[in-house]
């Protein structure tokens, strides 16, 4: 059972939609009245679960997968009328912020705008020592401050002072001695890095406590892998396979696959398993136990990456030359199990899956994934085929929405095999071109799968431009949001019929 006590046995039904795809005033989603606004049209169609991505601080293509810690919060996603209610900014700064015209996420400027008015609100804090949160404020960074906290406010300001640099570039050999000389020159700059992440944990415990309140469960995420350019790989770089340079050696990736004849060359270091066990894997271990403190469930991004991982030489122009080795496999989750137990994880196991990898997730009791899209598409699709311990879903974040997938999928439409892979779809649906995103959701409800989750734009019935991401495209992604709008559309209100008659909830 998962923290709280959420009930993860019945059958339900969720939705998938990141936090930055919310609504609201200031250019990206964030943790205030939007979400539980959501969360309230949530209940209002009958799901339960609300699937995310990672919420950590973003790097390179503002991806949630390249992430600049894999601990930290994002502070892109702090709600500044909460900041305005705490009294550390006021509301014309926070309408300062506003971004009104485009509704898709311009990052470069909210984070402009943000971190001016989040900088303000921590030097008022600085100022005011506020006895009731400042009392918070130290509580947090006890309990964090030797785990993550202290790195990640340590790298913040050193990558800052050599202009958003990578760290490989700018690193020392003595760690301890450079982040001791940052505490005597940068105090207040570390408290300020410190003090945005207590304002991100507060946002999110309320929000949490919110969707508790509702019985909405919240469903995370955890990438298996961290960027290069991350606080992690900075204070543990013996955890990753780098030069003496600290410059990664081989790099992750897949091997072609329906994203991709070429595969995809993520371009993130590989780990060093050996040494990760050498100490009974205590920093996934931490990992873990920080995301499920957040989360009701949490998935565990390209699950076969812990059986074995495909690994790319430096270089290398395409994922194509990479290779299998072995990854931790039993040894990793028998430590996990050891100290927190039966946890609420989800594999993500979508790819080419091998008979190890099933065994490896099956022997710890773990529901694995099914998506319709890749599913339909056979000349003989079979719903029964679809387990009860999995989460089946329409699409994921990775692919294009339901209404665009049909329309377009891996041939043109104007060809005699585009005309024909929608005539199977349509047969295998029993749908007509017009229904098939609400025949996709059904079909997804009425199959044995414990939980059935559609993205947001499926429910809506919208098209490509809805997208979130294409994989192997470095630019452009995670910028689509869904207005309020959209959100008051009658035309949802066939959700909460289908939770009815497929018996989730």
């Amino acid at each position: 059972m998962p923290p709280g006590g959420a009930d993860l046995v019945r059958r339900r039904a969720g939705v998938c939609l990141h936090l930055t795809s919310l609504p609201g005033p200031h250019g990206i989603g964030d943790l205030g009245a939007p979400a539980i606004r959501f969360m309230d049209w949530m209940l209002a169609q009958g799901l339960s679960v609300w699937q995310f991505l990672p919420t950590v601080p973003t790097g390179y293509g503002n991806s949630p997968y390249q992430p600049l810690s894999v601990f930290a919060g994002n502070p892109l996603l702090i709600d500044l009328d909460g900041l305005v209610e705490w009294e550390l900014i006021d509301a014309g700064e926070a309408d300062r912020c506003r971004h009104d015209l485009d509704p898709a996420v311009d990052y470069d400027r909210v984070a402009a705008a943000k971190s001016r008015a989040l900088r303000i609100a921590a030097e008022r804090f600085q100022a005011s020592k506020d006895s009731g949160l400042n009392a918070e404020f130290e509580a947090f960074v006890a309990d964090n401050d030797a785990a993550w906290l202290g790195d990640f406010a340590a790298f913040a300001i050193a990558r800052a002072l050599n202009g958003g640099a990578a760290w490989p570039g700018w690193a020392t050999s003595d760690r301890r001695a450079f982040v001791d000389s940052l505490e005597r020159r940068y105090s207040a700059e570390l408290e300020r890095v410190k003090l945005t992440q207590f304002f991100f944990h507060r946002q999110w415990r309320a929000l949490r406590a919110e969707a508790r309140r509702r019985g909405i469960i919240l469903f995370g995420e955890v990438p298996i892998y961290m960027a290069l350019d991350c606080a992690d790989a900075w204070s543990h770089p013996e955890l990753l396979y780098l030069d003496d340079a600290f410059r990664p050696v081989e790099v992750a990736g897949v091997p072609p696959d329906y994203f991709s004849a070429d595969g995809q060359l993520w371009g993130n270091p590989v780990y060093r398993w050996d040494v990760h066990a050498d100490d009974g894997f205590r920093w996934w271990i931490e990992r873990l136990r920080h995301a499920l403190s957040g989360t009701d469930l949490v998935r565990l991004d390209h699950f076969r990456g812990f059986d074995e991982f495909w690994s790319v030489p430096l270089g290398t122009g395409t994922a194509r030359e990479g290779r299998w080795n072995a990854g931790p496999r039993h040894a990793l989750f028998d430590a996990l199990v050891a100290e927190l137990g039966a946890a609420p994880f989800v594999a993500e196991d979508l790819g080419i899956i091998t008979a190890s990898v099933t065994a490896l997730r099956k022997a710890y009791a773990l529901p694995g994934m099914q998506v319709l899209q890749f599913l339909v598409e056979a000349d003989e699709f079979d719903l029964g085929r679809i387990e009860e311990d999995c989460v089946c879903y329409t699409g994921t974040h990775d692919n294009d929405t339901t209404a665009g997938w049909f329309a377009g999928g891996s041939a043109p439409v104007g060809d005699e095999a585009g005309r024909d892979r929608q005539r199977r779809i349509a047969d295998n649906l029993e749908s007509t071109q017009e229904m098939i995103h609400k025949m996709m959701i059904y079909q997804c409800f009425k199959s044995s799968a414990r939980i059935a989750i559609a993205p947001l734009q499926d429910y809506l019935g919208l098209g490509s431009s809805a997208r979130l991401n294409t994989p192997g495209r470095p630019e452009g992604n995670w910028r689509w949001r869904v207005t309020e709008a959209q959100l008051q559309d009658a035309g949802v209100d066939f959700i909460d019929e289908l939770v009815g008659e497929t018996g989730r909830g």
